[in-house]
């Protein structure tokens, strides 16, 4: 096999990625609003036992947690990481950046990736693995039959 082969069948292998790349960031981010929802799988980043629901903090955990897990199924992936990559956003310029504007020293590398992360899926959507292409599939009219 040529190595030009050998990269268009890796090219090939895109959209599926794709949706590795959404699933794979999805329960990263679904642990991260478990952590402040749930003190699971640690303890509260606060220091203080699980956030109060209706706060700033909750809000997040609620959006981490249950827009994670509607990313890690790729259901309405798009309008979702849409608001995902808002809230990524917003955790950045509030919480991080007034530390310093390198991410790498304000501890805002993971809001950084996922806002961009986010953002990326809602352009291109949820990829062949998802329950958005699932469906796609299903509402698609079937063909016409041939006379």
């Amino acid at each position: 096999m040529t190595a030009t082969k050998i990269f268009a069948k890796w090219a090939s292998w895109g959209p599926r990625l794709q949706s590795v790349l959404r699933i794979a960031a999805a329960i990263m981010f679904m642990l991260a609003g478990a952590r402040k929802l749930f003190n699971w799988p640690a303890g509260d980043p606060t220091g203080g036992g699980s956030v109060k629901l209706l706060s700033q903090l909750g809000a997040a955990g609620v959006l981490e947690t249950f827009g994670g897990g509607l990313l890690a199924l790729g259901l309405f992936a798009r309008p979702v990481a849409f608001l995902l990559s808002g809230e990524m956003a917003v955790a950045y310029f509030q919480v991080h950046l007034p530390r310093s504007i390198w991410p790498v020293l304000n501890g805002g590398m993971a809001a950084a990736l996922y806002c961009f992360i986010w953002l990326y899926i809602s352009a291109v959507g949820a990829g062949p693995w998802s329950l958005d292409a699932w469906r796609a599939k299903r509402r698609a009219p079937a063909p016409a039959p041939v006379a």
